[in-house]
């Protein structure tokens, strides 16, 4: 396996909740959702930095396509990571991602390893962390 992931699919209770979240309160593009007219189809993508995609999935159509039983998700079981140029950017994603809908549930400060971090979970508790990591820059 080629070292690269192209896709990275989360998996929502409410899609149009969770596109509200992503493309209007975050501001990443998008072109909103598309395939509902296929069952089990509705999905939307948003562009990411070098080629990678962010797609919102509702949780049962993906359930249905894996042929996996829903389950109740983890907010530790993974987080993804938004690497930032400095500790104002981590400040003003922490309070962009508060202002639209986010729970902080840790408060941007110091880290063990010289950066400054923060963690908030989206409407369906997918943890994210906005980090400033001097010796991790973010590509341009």
């Amino acid at each position: 396996m080629r070292p690269h992931i192209s896709v990275l699919t989360l998996a929502v209770a409410d899609l149009d909740r969770a596109l509200a979240f992503y493309r209007d309160g975050l501001g990443l593009p998008t072109e909103g959702i598309v395939g509902r007219e296929f069952d089990h189809g509705a999905v939307a993508f948003f562009d990411l930095h070098g080629g990678l995609k962010l797609a919102l999935w509702a949780q049962a159509d993906l359930a249905h396509d894996s042929g996996l039983p829903v389950t109740p998700p983890s907010p530790t079981d993974f987080s993804l990571g938004h690497n930032l140029a400095s500790r104002a950017e981590v400040d003003a994603l922490m309070a962009q991602a508060a202002a639209a809908g986010a729970q902080v549930v840790k408060p941007a400060q110091d880290t063990f390893y010289g950066g400054y971090a923060g963690y908030f979970t989206d409407p369906d508790g997918h943890l994210w962390e906005a980090v400033f990591n001097p010796a991790i820059l973010p590509p341009e």
